[in-house]
């Protein structure tokens, strides 16, 4: 694999709520459920911030789906209905 060649994770065709039923997801299932792009996540990981996750071997990432969930749900946007 030369050096401007990438691994890329598979996603599997299937849902979303598919996804969430699993205890663990790897980055490519993270982006697909939260629409953050690969980069983001990986950049994420690399300045200790963002989404809570668990390195299995030396390349191995995986994120607890309830982590996964609480992140996003902790980010609500709302708007002030004036009248």
């Amino acid at each position: 694999m030369s050096t401007q060649q990438k691994r890329r994770p598979r996603v599997e065709a299937t849902s979303i709520n598919e996804l969430l039923t699993k205890p663990f997801l790897n980055e490519a299932e993270v982006a697909l459920i939260t629409g953050r792009a690969l980069a983001t996540l990986r950049n994420d990981r690399f300045l200790r911030r963002g989404i809570p996750y668990l390195k299995i071997s030396g390349r191995s990432i995986r994120y607890r789906t309830p982590d996964v969930m609480n992140f996003m749900e902790a980010r609500p946007i709302t708007f002030e209905v004036s009248e």
